[in-house]
Order: structure tokens, then C-alpha cells, then sequence
């Protein structure tokens, strides 16, 4: 039914489209869930959006709506591309949990380096296996993942068995499962959500990169953060989405302006930007006077030995779908240290 849909509103697009065909103008509704001033929207898709016009000399034009202004919740964001509420989406692909189910293995514990490097994995992996599978009902423009992620919160977090009891913001399914199995009270809620939830007390803390720090003012609603050293402890996957038919409606000049932005390097692009504004959010926290803990090796060693249940689980599970969740595993490990090295 899906599929239908969007075919249906490929050709009406593709009809509108050649009715205008002289000047060949078209304007795209970029839709996403930040406030405009954030870091992804200014330093990303604005960034994106502007080129796309720019190179297009004026005749494609990029409409952009954050904080969900075309309406829905965040968790809608991919339907919103795939049904043409939206001509493109950025959102997290977590937000729809077991929706895609291989995107997952780059969200697992301690599996990420640098941004970059595994963005550029993302893509790759993406390209290989995901293009037909867990994307093929929208046209991909760019995949990409945040920073280390860390643990912000209302009491000190240096131990396994601090997290017990603790009411605890996670962004995928793969981090709920994780934080859960080491004693936090999981609570999934688009980012959006977290600074009432923390004000409300519904929740304790999040995790969350610094990045988004200074958008969301964690660092008034919380006193301590739990830094990993050199290791990641999670990253969350993105998704920049864009309708199929809106983009097979396209004269073949444009589509070429779009696919020249999007793809492997964009994707690389995004990641890094994310995690070069961790330090400003970083920074934030610090002239706050918070309590900014950074576990020593063993210390992560611990945390990476209570987090491989996990992963050993979500590598069953994928098996039991019919993916081969050890394959995968290998293979995303195996591309994010060629391109870590490629750094």
C-alpha cells in the first residue's frame, strides 16, 4: 500500500512538474525537528540547501520548516518523505524502532571512532545492502551519525551500578535495551522532549553528545556529565531523506544538482560538523561549573564488558530476522577502522 502510494505521488509530481516545464522551477519543503538555530539545521541542511539553490542557478528552491512546523511529531518524519507531506526529511532512524533494522548495528555500544569515519562506513554499508532493504521506500541523500555520545545527569555517573534507578533518556532502541540491561529505568523520547522531561523530573538524565548541549540548556538542567575517554559509548544514526517520486520527477540537470550534494562525502560532512560543535557544548558545561567526569581506561573496560550482552543479543536477534547479525557486525567494525585510519 505504501509502495502504490508513493508510486501515485510520484507521477502526480512528475505531471506538476512538466506542466512547468519552460522555466523548470521547483520548489522542495525540507522538513525536520531542531529549532532552526541548531547546530544541524545552520551548519548542515542549510548548508545543503543553500548550495542545491546555488548550483541549480536559482531554479530548484529549498523551503526548510524545523521544530516540526508542517506538523506531526518527530517520529513521523519518515513517513512525512515517503507519503509527500514532506518533499525531503532529516530525522533520527531510531525514532521508529525495528524499522531499520540494519542501520542498527552502527548505534551498538562502543562500536564508533570519530563521526566521520563512521558516517562514511554508514554510507558505504548503506550502499551495499540497505539501499533496497531498510531505504528502499524514499531516495537517501545523506546517512550519517553525532559524535561520542555521553551520559548527562542529575547525580554522578562514574560506575555500571550508579546507573540503577535511574531515570534515563535513550534515543534508539539499541541504547534502551543497553541502558535497561545495566539497571537504568530506559525512556525513549525524541530529543525535543528532554529539557521538559528533565525540569519535570520525568526523567534523571539523558544521554545525549555534546553537540546538542547548548540548543537544549542540559547544562542548566543537569550538574554532572560521564564522559568515555577516547571511546564512544553510543552514537545515533541519521537519516536525510527525500521523496522518490518528487526526486524521479525532476529534469535530469536537477536531479544530477541533488545527487552531486548528497551521497558519501555529504554524509562525512555532516558527521564531522556534528562533532566539531561538541566542543562549544563542552565548553558550555565547563564555564557552568558542572561536574564533568571522565572514566580512565579500566574504568571504560568495565563499562564495555557490561554493555556486550547487548550486541551479542542484537546480533541473535538479527539472525533470527534473517540478516546475518555477526556478518554485519564484522563488516561495519571492519569499514569504520579502514576509514579511522584513513584519517
Amino acid at each position: 500500500m505504501r509502495t502504490n502510494r508513493r508510486t501515485l505521488l510520484g507521477l502526480m509530481t512528475g505531471a506538476l512538474l512538466s506542466t512547468s516545464a519552460v522555466a523548470q522551477d521547483v520548489t522542495l519543503r525540507l522538513h525536520q525537528f531542531l529549532p532552526a538555530q541548531a547546530n544541524v539545521p545552520a551548519k548542515i541542511l542549510d548548508v545543503w540547501a543553500d548550495k542545491v539553490e546555488a548550483d541549480s542557478d536559482g531554479r530548484i528552491k529549498i523551503d526548510r520548516f524545523p521544530s516540526m512546523q508542517l506538523g506531526g511529531t518527530p517520529p513521523q518524519l519518515i513517513d512525512q518523505a515517503i507519503d509527500g507531506v514532506a518533499d525531503i526529511i532529516w530525522t533520527v532512524a531510531g525514532y521508529t524502532p525495528g524499522r531499520f533494522p540494519q542501520v542498527e548495528v552502527f548505534e551498538l555500544p562502543f562500536i564508533s571512532t570519530s563521526a566521520e569515519a563512521t558516517s562514511r562506513a554508514y554510507w558505504e554499508l548503506a550502499e551495499e545492502r540497505m539501499m533496497d532493504t531498510d531505504f528502499a521506500d524514499f531516495k537517501p541523500l545523506g546517512l550519517w551519525v553525532h559524535g561520542p555520545g555521553l551520559i548527562h545527569s542529575s547525580r554522578p555517573i562514574t560506575d555500571v551500578a550508579d546507573l540503577n534507578g535511574l531515570k534515563l533518556r535513550a534515543p534508539t532502541r539499541t541504547t534502551t535495551t543497553m541502558f535497561t540491561s545495566l539497571g537504568a529505568t530506559s525512556v525513549g523520547m525524541p530529543v525535543p522532549a528532554v529539557p521538559e522531561a528533565l525540569s519535570k523530573g520525568v526523567i534523571d538524565g539523558a544521554v545525549i553528545p555534546w553537540e546538542v548541549v547548548p540548543a537544549l540548556k542540559v547544562q542548566e538542567l543537569v550538574g554532572n556529565h560521564t564522559e568515555f575517554g577516547d571511546a564512544t559509548l553510543y552514537t545515533t544514526a541519521f537519516i536525510f531523506a527525500m521523496n522518490s517520486g518528487v526526486y524521479d520527477g525532476l529534469p535530469d540537470d536537477l536531479k544530477a544538482v541533488i545527487d552531486v550534494n548528497s551521497g558519501l562525502e555529504f554524509s562525512a560532512f555532516a558527521g564531522r560538523t556534528m562533532q566539531e560543535y561538541d566542543a562549544p557544548g563542552r565548553e558550555m558545561a565547563v564555564a557552568a561549573g558542572n561536574n564533568i567526569i571522565t572514566l580512565n581506561p579500566d574504568q571504560v573496560a568495565a563499562w564495555q564488558a557490561a554493555s556486550q550482552p547487548t550486541i551479542d543479543a542484537w546480533i541473535t536477534e538479527a539472525d533470527g530476522a534473517g540478516i546475518d547479525g555477526a556478518g554485519l557486525y564484522e563488516t561495519a567494525k571492519a569499514l569504520i577502522a579502514k576509514h579511522s585510519s584513513d584519517n
